[in-house]
């Protein structure tokens, strides 16, 4: 087996903000103008980022998430996707050892050395020199069966800074410094906002974006050399590759809502629906008039239906259509930004926008975080999706939630019992309690049933996520195929389910 088999580095920082995401994207521009192929991964369950990638090595990038989805998985997940040749580059996120808890475990270094992959630190070194050393030699002495091959210095204030910090690590670390970025005052080169960076399809410099990061990197970084660190890395083996499709392709069509408004999707998620035999139709929330004939069920992502409110607002066809289909029963499935898509209105920066009307409660868009972070959840009532019992681990990050009256909604439905109701794709889902319908948001309002108990994070408020109305699901967590492993063949037997009462 050649020594170079699945070449592949990690590209770590010592915390947020370091700089990995512009040198892990300079890095895959190099490498693709040097006529390589370039697989991305991105640590964690950040989509924003996975998208950047995504967009700089030219195919879909894959989350490696060990927390959801554990270390076999996540390994297997590497496997299957990592190119034999070329490069396979994976983002860390937060620092190196920053996991979920104090041991670090879920950490990217965790991830590191799951994958026997060499590590790239980018340290920031605004305003220090020889203190970096010290922080890359604890690095090392931190878990020494990670390994660290290289540093890239970023926010470096000139020659003289650079000189000093190099010298300082390389003679008390042992490893050699392959880059150093200089500090940048262009803000518009990754631009921010509320939930991390814009996406590449809104980016308003993308079209000479990829010239100006690689020439940033190639002009600050020995490429060679960190290219050189990739196929060093020992040899590991390649994943089985993913199971074929166990129903007829097209056995149910299942649409999506895919823009800049709804831009958060898993490719794990879409290929194991299409690998269960559905067939999947991507649709424009900001442009098409309404949903597809012939729909069996609808999934809607995460996204930034806040930025772009006016314009859903103003796509009444598209509302009513759902809120239509929602009515007569068409499972749908919906995460954070899709949820808010739902509810009546969406409220932010002083503004109103009306949205499908489906659930009974307002959205308001805070300033702040409302949810961040990993979500664990026990569906607990009946859903057209989960059977009762199931665990459900995800993700979440809004800066929504449902506006004071929703909550007192949420806190009655909670305090009233589940009863009837039917599960995964069996028929409609009858709500604990009554709810406020998209017909009837002038009546005064009533509880309405959620499924599951927060075990961590958020959801809703109240220990609770998941609304549930008919054959809708509404929750605030984000799930990956990896982590939940029922989430596929729940949303395709609902799907189905629908299919069959409706031929």
């Amino acid at each position: 087996m050649r020594k170079d088999y699945l070449p592949r580095l990690v590209v770590a920082g010592l915390a947020g903000d370091s700089g990995k995401t512009l040198v892990s994207l300079g890095l895959a521009l190099a490498a693709r103008s040097r006529g390589m192929d370039v697989q991305a991964f991105k640590k964690g369950p950040d989509y924003i980022d996975a998208a950047w990638l995504s967009w700089a090595s030219g195919r879909p990038a894959r989350n490696l998430d060990t927390w959801m989805a554990g270390f076999d998985r996540a390994a297997l997940r590497f496997g299957q996707a990592a190119l034999p040749s070329g490069l396979n580059l994976i983002e860390g996120n937060r620092g190196l050892f920053d996991g979920v808890d104090s041991d670090g475990k879920h950490s990217t270094a965790g991830l590191a050395r799951t994958l026997a992959a060499p590590v790239l630190l980018v340290v920031s070194v605004r305003k220090t020199t020889t203190t970096a050393a010290a922080l890359v030699l604890g690095c090392q002495r931190m878990d020494p069966a990670v390994s660290i091959a290289g540093v890239v210095l970023n926010h470096v204030a000139g020659s003289r800074h650079e000189t000093v910090t190099r010298d300082a690590i390389e003679r008390a670390c042992g490893v050699p410094v392959l880059g150093a970025v200089p500090r940048l005052d262009d803000t518009t080169l990754l631009p921010g906002r509320h939930l991390g960076l814009v996406t590449p399809g809104e980016h308003p410099d993308a079209g000479t974006l990829a010239g100006r990061l690689a020439a940033l990197v190639e002009g600050h970084v020995d490429v060679e050399r960190v290219l050189e660190i990739s196929r060093q890395a020992p040899s590991l083996e390649p994943g089985a590759p993913a199971s074929a499709p166990r129903a007829a392709a097209g056995a149910c069509t299942i649409g999506y809502l895919r823009d800049s408004a709804f831009s958060f999707y898993y490719p794990e998620n879409l290929e194991a629906l299409e690998a269960l035999g559905a067939r999947l139709v991507p649709i424009s929330s900001l442009e098409a008039p309404a949903l597809p004939p012939g729909l069996h069920a609808l999934y809607i992502g995460g996204g930034f239906p806040e930025t772009h409110a006016p314009q859903l607002a103003g796509n009444r066809g598209l509302l009513s259509s759902i809120a239509g289909e929602a009515a007569r029963g068409l499972p749908i499935y919906a995460e954070c930004g899709g949820l808010m898509l739902l509810a009546p209105s969406i409220a932010w920066r002083g503004a109103c926008h009306a949205m499908a009307g489906v659930l009974p409660f307002e959205v308001e868009v805070l300033d702040r975080p409302a949810g961040h972070g990993y979500s664990l959840l026990h569906v607990d009532r009946p859903n057209p999706f989960f059977t009762v019992g199931t665990t459900l681990r995800g993700h979440e990050f809004h800066h929504s939630r449902i506006a004071t009256a929703g909550s007192r909604q949420l806190a009655a439905g909670s305090r009233e019992a589940s009863g009837g109701g039917r599960r995964a794709g069996g028929g409609e889902t009858e709500s604990a309690g009554s709810v406020t319908g998209p017909e009837s948001k002038a009546r005064s309002p009533e509880p309405f049933s959620s499924a599951c108990a927060v075990l961590r994070g958020v959801g809703l408020g109240g220990g609770r996520d998941a609304v549930v109305i008919n054959n809708v699901w509404a929750s605030y967590t984000h799930l990956h195929a990896d982590g939940a492993p029922e989430w596929a063949p729940a949303v395709f037997g609902a799907a189905m389910g629908f299919a069959s009462r409706n031929r």
